[in-house]
């Protein structure tokens, strides 16, 4: 991390010190007074509920110096108190004071689905060539975005960093942080759409992330995405496309499947790489497919660059072979409508000569129609070779009355809660079964995984 001093805080945040010297060293930035350390500077938020100033007290015991809103007047403490109108402003404005040193490559993703293992398929490619700093786990937002940038490797070669928002304004507000030298949207679906109202009104939020970009810099579509496509040559910054379209600008040819890993041939203009890639999913090879498309733009070693993916681990979803008993795809850390419906094809592509069973539960923020999302979801698990259905949560029930009115052959079950849907697998399930559970974070489905890994 960069080196940094209570006067550097000043200067990023035009805050007034009210105590304390200005000459002492910040080793970490921190908004969680349980979780700091020494040298830390304490970052009060006021949130919702919860208003951090009360722990101004209990952090300072281990940290070096707080960020306050709230005391207006001279402090007696050995310890900085640096007073500013905004604390949340203020650790934004720390974060783009940080990203300003950094002179390197930046890249920022966005996009309805895909973000995170978008994020890192880009740094496992670069990685092959490059010391890459990226996002620690779901830093993502207005809050972590900041802390991800107080935090960045000042000897890192380039940057990848995820980029998420829920609400109209807040990608202007990231992408001046970030200031991205290249820029990522992998695909517009109807995630938050509560809150955007229309997937339209989402691509032109995701979009903005351009707004800060250098100017230089180029963006990377997704050519698969109806939606980006469309907008290629409206974007007023150079802008590429990556897909298995035969128009992308970038694509995968000779797609295929060996041993559950996806094979394919990248290929830009006359320069042609074989990859492997191990990741469940077709959507998958798109998210790979732009890192190689960045590290082609970049001028690396392509070979290099691939190999990483052959090796890749950083998926949330999960294939896990229970010897003797059963395969569980757990994808229980988030969902809607199109990761769930990408997971359903991964549940398809596997073979196996036993059953596929898909246990989905609610997917949550989709608004007021909410229902016939989950019912075109229900549509579409009946266009697929698979066994089961078993729902959970009240709005999955849409989701089984999809399946129901397509007069499909898949046999539908319902639960009340994760308990029985666990009795339930745990009572049918054969050795080569295979199960995909899925829902949004808020169903807790890691519960019926972890009852059956028991």
């Amino acid at each position: 991390m960069y080196r940094l001093t209570i006067k550097d805080i000043l200067e990023a945040t035009g805050g007034v010190l009210l105590c304390g010297d200005e000459n002492t060293e910040i080793k970490d930035v921190c908004i969680n007074s349980k979780e700091i350390k020494p040298g830390d500077l304490f970052v009060p938020i006021i949130g919702e509920r919860v208003d951090a100033h009360r722990f101004i007290e209990s952090a300072l015991h281990t940290g070096a110096a707080t960020l306050t809103s709230q005391h207006t007047d001279i402090v007696v403490s050995e310890k900085p108190f640096v007073y500013v109108s905004d604390t949340e402003k203020a650790l934004q404005d720390i974060g783009a004071y940080v990203r300003r040193k950094f002179k390197k490559p930046v890249i920022g993703v966005t996009g309805s689905v895909g973000k995170t293992t978008t994020r890192q398929m880009i740094a496992t490619v670069l990685s092959g060539c490059l010391n890459v700093y990226q996002t620690e786990g779901n830093l993502n937002s207005q809050i972590g975005v900041p802390l991800t940038l107080r935090r960045i490797d000042e000897n890192a070669e380039a940057a990848v960093l995820e980029m998420g928002i829920s609400e109209p304004g807040q990608m202007e507000i990231l992408s001046d942080m970030v200031k991205p030298d290249i820029c990522v949207v992998t695909m517009i679906g109807v995630a938050h759409i509560e809150f955007m109202k229309t997937r339209e009104n989402i691509r032109k939020e995701k979009l903005s992330i351009i707004n800060h970009m250098s100017p230089d810099g180029v963006l990377f579509l997704n050519g698969d995405d109806a939606l980006l496509a469309e907008v290629k040559g409206d974007t007023g910054v150079r802008t590429f496309t990556y897909g298995t379209g035969a128009d992308c600008d970038y694509r995968a040819e000779n797609l295929h499947m060996e041993d559950y890993q996806y094979v394919y041939d990248f290929v830009h203009g006359d320069t042609r790489v074989h990859v492997r890639l191990n990741a469940l999913g077709k959507h998958n090879v798109g998210n790979s497919l732009v890192g190689l498309a960045i590290a082609d733009y970049m001028g690396l070693d392509l070979e290099k660059a691939a190999a990483g993916l052959s090796e890749f681990k950083g998926l949330r979803q999960k294939l896990i072979r229970v010897p003797g008993k059963y395969t569980i795809i757990d994808d229980t850390y988030n969902a809607s409508p199109d990761s769930m419906k990408a997971s359903l094809d991964v549940l398809e592509d596997l073979e196996t000569t036993g059953k596929k069973i898909a246990v989905l539960g609610d997917m949550f923020e989709l608004g007021e129609n909410a229902e016939q999302y989950h019912y075109e979801v229900g549509k579409y698990v009946a266009t697929k070779k698979i066994d089961e259905l078993v729902v959970v949560g009240d709005l999955a029930q849409h989701i089984m009355q999809g399946v129901q009115d397509s007069n499909s052959d898949i046999n539908c079950y319902s639960f009340k809660d994760n308990g029985e849907v666990a009795l339930y697998l745990l009572s049918v399930m054969q050795p080569e079964d295979i199960v995909l559970i899925k829902g949004s974070n808020g169903m807790h489905l890691d519960e019926v995984v972890n009852n059956m890994l028991g």
